[in-house]
């Protein structure tokens, strides 16, 4: 299927992944609705650091993925949907687990709801690795068991079900896509690379990390973009979830040397305990399998995790950008 006049709606589209979604979708020649998160300042995220032709381009919503009749009124007139919409720190879900639920859980029945009622064509439901735990087996298939090791994944595994149940029950033309560990510009500082990258560009030479232990698959935000992109065109895909990986791993810890290489190799490492999981909860290794969608699609990562780290680097580099960062405190 061709994405090419399909009217598209991305939830989430204000933040990291989203924003860089949207943008792929334009280049795709798709007409993109937005849903960016209501507030008395009217920022729409990153959306507001688009330039001024691309945003001439797309219809801006604002709402609360917790609003069935926001939701709904959103989802008029719309092809397809890409629901990215959630809250993703795993830390804060330690502190306030009930935020979790109503967004991730409630957001995404919001979302079916809707999509059953309007005759939507396809839906993608956005999950996430961490439904996984700590591998049991490598590389991650999707047939993996689930574990839900924070509040946050609980969320998510719950969410997935919620969506599972939509096509199983009413035949809901869904996705459950699931993005392993996506990096790049915009990323906010609650992720390990734009932690890492800030503390070192601000000068500092004592980099305070949790336990660098675990290992993750690291996917470069385009690569995980044209999953999406792949998985929507893909009429054998409906009622699946799918992995977007790059079936390869790197440990936290040599993350961050590499990193540490590249922009000041007087740096180092310190444990700061406030960044650690409980013992428990941790993922010590993320390392995910993309057979499933490369046999549907044909997708494969394009990008090494040097060429995603280079370009990450460089963006963080600009002053402009930088600034948008606090990097002197834990941002959870």
């Amino acid at each position: 299927m061709s994405l090419k006049g399909k009217r598209v709606l991305v939830t989430g589209a204000d933040g990291f992944i989203g924003s860089h979604l949207v943008q792929t979708l334009l280049q795709e020649g798709c007409k993109v609705k937005v849903f960016v998160f209501y507030n008395s300042f009217n920022s729409w995220g990153w959306i507001d650091h688009f330039s001024t032709e691309d945003k001439k381009q797309l219809e801006v919503i604002s709402g609360d993925i917790r609003d069935p009749n926001g939701v709904r009124v959103a989802m008029k007139n719309v092809d397809i949907v890409f629901h990215l919409a959630a809250l993703i720190a795993i830390p804060f879900s330690y502190h306030s687990p009930d935020t979790y639920i109503d967004t991730n859980v409630k957001g995404t029945l919001n979302i079916v709801q809707a999509a059953r009622d309007l005759k939507v064509e396809r839906v993608l439901v956005t999950s996430t690795s961490e439904v996984y735990g700590t591998a049991r087996f490598v590389p991650i298939t999707e047939e993996h068991p689930k574990q839900p090791q924070s509040p946050y994944s609980a969320s998510k595994i719950g969410a997935d079900s919620i969506a599972d149940s939509f096509y199983r029950s009413f035949e809901l033309p869904l996705t459950i896509v699931r993005p392993f560990n996506t990096y790049g510009p915009r990323q906010s500082a609650r992720a390990v690379i734009p932690t890492i990258i800030t503390q070192l560009l601000a000068g500092q030479e004592q980099i305070e990390l949790g336990d660098i232990t675990p290992t993750r698959d690291l996917l470069f935000v385009k690569d995980t973009c044209r999953g999406f992109v792949e998985i929507a065109k893909s009429n054998r895909l409906i009622g699946e979830e799918v992995n977007i990986a790059t079936q390869s791993e790197i440990s936290v810890g040599d993350l961050a040397q590499e990193l540490i290489r590249q922009i000041n190799p007087a740096a180092k490492i310190v444990s700061d305990e406030q960044r650690l999981r409980p013992a428990k909860s941790e993922v010590f290794r993320l390392f995910g399998s993309h057979q499933k969608l490369k046999e549907a699609t044909g997708w494969q990562p394009q990008y090494s995790l040097q060429q995603g780290l280079e370009e990450t680097i460089q963006w963080f580099k600009q002053p402009t950008n930088l600034a948008l960062y606090k990097t002197d405190i834990y941002n959870i």
